[in-house]
């Protein structure tokens, strides 16, 4: 991810939950994640919830479980990580 799409991913979360997102957070969320943490569904369930802490919005368990089979149906690739993105920001 460029540069500037990561900004952009950053400000549009920031605009959809109505609440400031220090890139520094997601930086140093970001670096913990490793391909492992995407096929290991607890490690990827705490990972949801890191996010949803740094974002400061709740999370429902369906919620996490819908991301879990997203994921693990796309296999973490780039295409299906930006259409989880987009599935998420519908809720």
């Amino acid at each position: 991810m460029s540069k500037n799409n990561a900004k952009d991913v950053l400000n549009a979360v920031s605009k959809k939950t109505g609440k400031p997102i220090s890139e520094n957070a997601i930086k140093k969320l970001a670096s913990t994640v490793k391909p492992s943490t995407l096929q290991s569904e607890t490690q990827l369930r705490q990972l949801i919830k890191q996010v949803s802490a740094v974002a400061n919005v709740p999370v429902s368990e369906a919620t996490i479980n819908d991301i879990i089979q997203a994921v693990k149906k796309g296999g973490g690739n780039a295409s299906s990580i930006e259409s989880l993105m987009k599935m998420i920001s519908k809720r």
